[in-house]
């Protein structure tokens, strides 16, 4: 059975200019354990995808339109706020994409960790406070019984990062949800937080959503993939089956798009043009306008793209000029 079971999940922000179609009908399951990946370009509906998920979308304008978020067997999107809390924090933890934003100014580092311990495990604050300090030490943030008492400005990125990290999993969830976890980090400290992530993981058995726009993270890290594009999942595959064989062609102009897949003086790989305005209603193939790696001409121009079953477990739109024959 899955831990996370989303159901035709559409979210929509409804603004002066329009409708904007952020979430149109996504579909995934996280398994125990399993580390998911959800990749795409800025905008494409990731983070909005698991903000939907957790309650934390600002609404209005923002605004769940249908779906199913099952969750060890409780829906999240039928709870009330109160009921969400008890699981936001304790059973899902999440790392959000600006640690520096993200942390309290004003708050030190010490009463940020223990205050989901204070609220979901009605601890002592002793208690809380050394449970914090070896949370500090497990994400390898040294000296940590005098830097607990310090403020986030006094950290550097990747510490502020791994002050995050034990802030999410100081709770032992079950769930903990990655939203750019290495943005604005050097490729060395990168390393360093996916590695952490994936030791925490192992140690509590914790299932991870990681969303990110890098594909070089989601090759390091990943079990299986999800490729959004213009608020919907164009392709779903294991980690090797993506990799190897993509079916879809936004899929294979982004694996294009890496630089290290480039020989010396070569031109870097664009994908052309913007993506699709998402105050329109998308009828037929949301890539079309962008195609240059499948037949843009067969794409579909009318009607929703359903999603086919190219191989075992590996899923793609249904739209002939996208699809890899």
């Amino acid at each position: 059975m899955s831990l996370l079971d989303v159901r035709h999940l559409t979210t929509r922000f409804h603004t002066r200019n329009g409708i904007v179609h952020a979430v149109e009908d996504v579909s995934f399951q996280v398994e125990p354990g399993q580390t998911l990946g959800i990749v795409g370009e800025s905008g494409c509906g990731k983070s909005v995808t698991c903000y939907s998920l957790l309650g934390l979308i600002p609404t209005p304008p923002g605004r769940i339109h249908s779906g199913e978020a099952w969750f060890d067997g409780v829906d999240l999107l039928k709870l009330s706020a109160k009921e969400l809390r008890a699981i936001r924090g304790k059973r899902i933890g999440m790392i959000f994409q600006d640690p520096m934003t993200s942390l309290n100014p004003y708050m030190s580092v010490k009463d940020q960790l223990i205050e989901p311990l204070l609220i979901h495990q009605k601890i002592s604050n002793k208690k809380a406070v050394s449970q914090a300090i070896t949370a500090l030490e497990e994400v390898g943030i040294q000296d940590a019984e005098k830097r607990i008492h310090s403020f986030p400005h006094e950290f550097s990125g990747g510490m502020r990062q791994r002050v995050m990290i034990a802030m999410a999993m100081i709770t032992r969830p079950q769930l903990l949800i990655c939203d750019e976890p290495t943005t604005a980090l050097d490729v060395t400290v990168q390393k360093q937080v996916l590695d952490l992530i994936r030791e925490q993981q192992t140690k509590l058995g914790t299932a991870v959503i990681l969303i990110t726009h890098d594909l070089s993270v989601v090759s390091e890290v990943c079990d299986r993939i999800h490729v959004m594009y213009a608020g919907q999942i164009v392709e779903s595959a294991d980690k090797q089956a993506l990799f190897r064989r993509p079916a879809h062609a936004y899929t294979r102009s982004l694996l294009k798009a890496i630089p290290a897949t480039h020989s010396k003086n070569e031109v870097l790989f664009s994908i052309p043009g913007l993506p699709p305005n998402l105050t329109d209603e998308m009828q037929g193939c949301s890539f079309r306008m962008r195609n240059t790696l499948g037949n843009a001409a067969a794409c579909k121009t009318t009607g929703k793209v359903g999603m086919i079953e190219v191989e075992t477990g590996h899923w793609a739109q249904d739209c002939p000029g996208c699809l890899c024959k």
